[in-house]
């Protein structure tokens, strides 16, 4: 890669991105849903899920930003 060439952030979401990131992008995108549907779950639920519900809508969340800021070369 040309270390030459700064990148905004914005530039880097509008840029296309690799394949392998489309797919964990997606991958995030369902980890994070599943999460948020057991946060937002209206039965009560112990609260070990709750804090994994919690960690799988933050693991979600982050795998889906960092995957979409990849670009290709």
């Amino acid at each position: 890669m040309n270390t030459d060439k700064k990148i905004t952030l914005v530039d880097r979401v509008k840029s296309p991105t690799p394949k392998f990131f489309r797919k964990v992008r997606t991958i995030g995108l369902m980890i994070g849903a599943i999460g948020g549907a057991l946060l937002a779950a209206p039965v009560a639920l112990p609260a070990v899920v709750g804090t994994i519900a919690g960690y799988l809508a933050t693991i979600g969340v982050v795998a889906s930003a960092v995957s979409q800021t990849a670009v290709r070369d």
